[in-house]
This record gives structure tokens, C-alpha cells and sequence, in this order.
């Protein structure tokens, strides 16, 4: 890759050059519980009104929904694993072993095997979206096992943070979004 194609495309926007439109949504993603505007969002803001759809979503899935954060954050990984998207691994991995995911099934997820030891939750999860973003569906045992572990809200919050990791992860591989200073990929390219 040459030093221009490594360039990020969508740089964050100083203040004094965003829109009214941006301030004010950039204002409303820095007031709630993420405390700035960064990652995604910076390339987000490129279209306010997208971005205050976005992130009232994300806000939902990453600090409202019922799921146990364990759960949430392997899906988040799994999201992350499918598109390496680095930056998104830097800020999850983290968050999932602090929720209790064990660093041995987030290394695994990270190297694209499928972990050993899994909790039943943890299975039912991984098959369902390892699945899902495989064959753009599930075969009826799959589905008819999480619905078993998760019912049918969870079921959809799942694939619901998974899809919402997969649309951050291409915007942030299409704009090259960098890793935050001081942090190193937490996960490798394929192949490896």
C-alpha cells in the first residue's frame, strides 16, 4: 500500500469548518454517554442527519439493551473479526473481557478460528452470526437454538449489533479510519 492509499479519507472536522447541522449533532454525540465525537462518528459527520440516527441506535445497543454485555461485546468482536476493522477491536476487546468474555475465545475470534470452551450462550451467539454473515442467513436448527437462548428480542438485538458493527466497520475501512494513538492492531489481516 502505498503512503497515499494508508491516508485517512475522512479526517475529523475542526469545529470551525463543520456546518450548523454537524455542530449540532457532534454537540449531541459529546453531551450523551460516548463523551466525544471519535471513530466512527468523525466520519459519520459527513452526513448529520444519518449520524443522529446512527448513534441514537448505537447509543441503544451499547448502553440500553437488555442483552448480558458479554454476549453483546463477542457479538461486537464477531462484527469486528468479519470486516478487521482494527479500530473497532481496539475499543471492544476491552469492553468484552471487563464484561467477562474469556481472552482465550476473544483471540480466537481474532485469528477467525472458532473458539474452544464456549459458554451455551456463547455457541449460540457465535453460530448464529458466524452464520449469518457467511451464508446471508441461518439454517432453521441455528436460528431455532438462539431463539431458545436469547427469545426472540434478543435474537434480534444480536444481529442488530452485529449489523450495526458491520455498517460502522466498512465506514471506517473505507475512510481508513487510524487506530486511536498508542494502540496497536489487537488482531491480525488475513491470511495470516
Amino acid at each position: 500500500m502505498t503512503e497515499r492509499q494508508s491516508r485517512e479519507r475522512l479526517a475529523p472536522i475542526a469545529p470551525e469548518q463543520m456546518t450548523d447541522a454537524q455542530r449540532k449533532v457532534a454537540a449531541e454525540v459529546a453531551s450523551g454517554p460516548r463523551g466525544g465525537v471519535r471513530g466512527p462518528f468523525n466520519v459519520l459527520l459527513r452526513s448529520p442527519d444519518l449520524m443522529a440516527a446512527v448513534q441514537k441506535v448505537g447509543e441503544y445497543l451499547r448502553f440500553r439493551c437488555p442483552l448480558d454485555r458479554r454476549v453483546a461485546e463477542m457479538a461486537t468482536l464477531i462484527a469486528a473479526r468479519e470486516w478487521t476493522q482494527l479500530y473497532e477491536w481496539s475499543a471492544h476487546h476491552p469492553l468484552a473481557l471487563k464484561a467477562g468474555l474469556k481472552p482465550e475465545i476473544a483471540h480466537a475470534i481474532a485469528e477467525g478460528r472458532r473458539p474452544h470452551g464456549m459458554a451455551g450462550d456463547e455457541e449460540a451467539l457465535y453460530d448464529l452470526l458466524t452464520e449469518a454473515f457467511r451464508n446471508k442467513s441461518v439454517s432453521d436448527p441455528t436460528y431455532a437454538r438462539a431463539l431458545d437462548v436469547f427469545g426472540e428480542q434478543g435474537v434480534v438485538d444480536l444481529v442488530a449489533v452485529a449489523g450495526y458493527y458491520a455498517m460502522l466497520g466498512m465506514l471506517m475501512n473505507i475512510a481508513r479510519t487510524p487506530l486511536p494513538e498508542g494502540k496497536t492492531p489487537g488482531m491480525p489481516h488475513f491470511p495470516a
